[in-house]
């Protein structure tokens, strides 16, 4: 695990830390951006992705520049960016580049974004689990030791992510056109959030440049709507979410030589109470304990982490 620490600016110009603080959470499908002054978030906003895996570096660019012309302004201290798919220090620079126009003299830091996680569940060490549009387990020790499992991105891994719940929500419903059965609940749930009107539809349009990550990510949704409904097959796809999540967790503790604690956080962490429990129960058989989902966003945990930076 890697991060930059890149100053837009020498650092004799750094200014005085007290200026404003603006946090972000760049995640796959938007960019949350928040703005503290004093410690106290005074602006909260959000754009597009700025996640140079998802979007093009252009695209990227032109949502910085909305975020910061709603919370930029004024002096500026410190950028703390957490992001996806920040595994080297190239990463890391390459984003910083894109953010330190938008504040100048700032002294700007880019971490992987699980790191955001484990800081906003209150905790200086442990395991932070993401799943949101992808998925990744970051950790640190009492020693200073770092540690990840996954977060190879979607054509690799993502296991238990938003985009693999909807990728496995098409393969479902492509399997049982093969075995000639009618569409059942979640295929139809399917098809109707896609907009098409046959399973066979499905495979040109999961390959089609006019969908993507995000797209299928999104219908993460049918697949946790499916299962609260009581339809087994997405019961079963929730439940694997939660145990490769675990998994994830499990790898990363024992390569850091710690019990916990592990916060599960993101989009489908934080909100599908069936993947929540599927998750705990496989930590527990494995005699992991100290579980916690996160209460409050990520973003919030920037505050944290520029004081362990001082």
């Amino acid at each position: 695990m890697t991060h930059s620490d890149t100053p837009s600016v020498p650092p004799a110009a750094v200014p005085s830390p007290d200026g404003a603080v603006i946090g972000l959470d760049i995640g796959g499908t938007k960019t949350r951006g928040v703005r503290f002054e004093s410690g106290v978030p005074v602006a909260d906003e959000s754009v597009g992705s700025a996640n140079v895996q998802n979007v093009t570096p252009e695209e990227a660019a032109r949502n910085l520049a909305e975020l910061f012309s709603r919370i930029g302004g004024g002096t500026i201290a410190r950028v703390y960016a957490g992001a996806g798919g920040i595994d080297t220090d190239e990463d890391a620079a390459a984003l910083a580049a894109l953010i330190a126009p938008h504040a100048p003299g700032a002294r700007v830091t880019v971490v992987h974004d699980s790191r955001l996680l484990l800081a906003a569940g209150g905790a200086a060490t442990g395991v932070a689990v993401i799943a949101g549009t992808g998925s990744a387990a970051w950790g640190r020790n009492a020693e200073g030791a770092e540690a990840r499992a996954g977060g190879w991105g979607y054509l690799l891994g993502d296991e238990g992510s938003g985009y693999w719940l909807g990728r496995e929500a098409v393969r479902h419903s492509l399997r049982r056109m093969n075995q000639g059965l009618e569409p059942d609940e979640l295929t139809r749930a399917l098809l109707a959030s896609c907009g098409t009107d046959h399973p066979n539809k499905l495979i040109a349009l999961f390959h089609s440049p006019a969908t993507g990550r995000r797209f299928w990510a999104q219908q993460a949704r049918v697949v946790v709507e499916a299962a609260d409904a009581g339809h087994p097959a997405s019961q079963a796809l929730i439940g694997q979410a939660g145990r490769d999540l675990a998994d994830l967790a499990a790898q990363t503790l024992r390569q850091l030589g710690i019990a916990g604690p592990v916060i599960l956080g993101s989009g489908l962490g934080m909100n599908v109470v069936r993947l929540q429990d599927a998750f705990r129960t496989a930590l527990a058989a494995e005699g992991i304990t100290d579980v916690r989902v996160l209460q409050q966003e990520p973003v919030f945990g920037v505050l944290q982490l520029v004081a362990e930076q001082d």
